[in-house]
C-alpha cells in the first residue's frame, strides 16, 4: 500500500503503529494508541462506545473475528488528521468491504473509529459473532 502524504509526523506515527500492529495481529498495546476519550461508531452497534479501553477492546474483537484482512487504499484528509483506510476480510466463508475513518489529534491518539461495513450478511456475521467474544463490562454495559 502507497504511503500517505501530507499526515503530521505525530498522525503518520500513530497510523504506522496501528498498521504494524494490524499486520502482526499484536493488539497488546493498543489502547497507548487511542485517546481517552475516544469515540467507535459501527453500523453494527447501535450506540457509539466511547473510551480508549472500550475503543481498543471493540476493535480487538473485530479483528479476532477477521480472516484474511487486508487493507487496499488509504486516503487523508488535506489537514492530514482524517483517514480513511479501504479493506476487505472474511466472516466465517462471507467476504465483506469495509472502510475504517479515523481520526487523530494533534498528538497522534485516535479520537474517532468509525467503520462501514458491506454486504449487509457480511454486517450480520460479525455482529453476530462480535456478541459471543466483546465483554460488555469492558464497554461499560451490564451483561444480558
Amino acid at each position: 500500500m502507497s504511503e500517505l502524504l501530507n499526515l503530521p509526523p505525530a498522525v503518520a506515527k500513530g497510523l504506522a503503529a496501528w498498521h504494524e500492529m494490524v499486520a502482526t495481529e499484536d493488539m497488546s498495546d493498543l489502547e497507548s494508541l487511542i485517546h481517552p476519550n475516544a469515540v467507535f461508531s459501527s453500523p453494527a452497534y447501535w450506540n457509539p462506545y466511547t473510551g480508549s479501553a472500550a475503543v481498543a477492546h471493540v476493535l480487538q474483537c473485530a479483528l479476532s473475528v477477521f480472516t484474511d484482512f487486508t487493507y487496499h487504499r488509504q486516503f487523508a484528509t488535506e489537514d492530514g488528521h482524517h483517514v480513511t483506510l479501504e479493506f476487505s476480510a472474511k466472516v466465517g466463508d462471507l467476504e465483506l468491504k469495509g472502510v475504517d475513518l479515523i481520526g487523530y489529534d494533534a498528538d497522534g491518539l485516535i479520537e474517532r473509529f468509525e467503520v462501514m461495513i458491506r454486504p449487509l450478511r457480511g454486517l450480520a456475521a460479525l455482529a453476530e459473532e462480535m456478541k459471543q467474544r466483546v465483554d460488555l463490562t469492558v464497554l461499560g454495559k451490564a451483561p444480558g
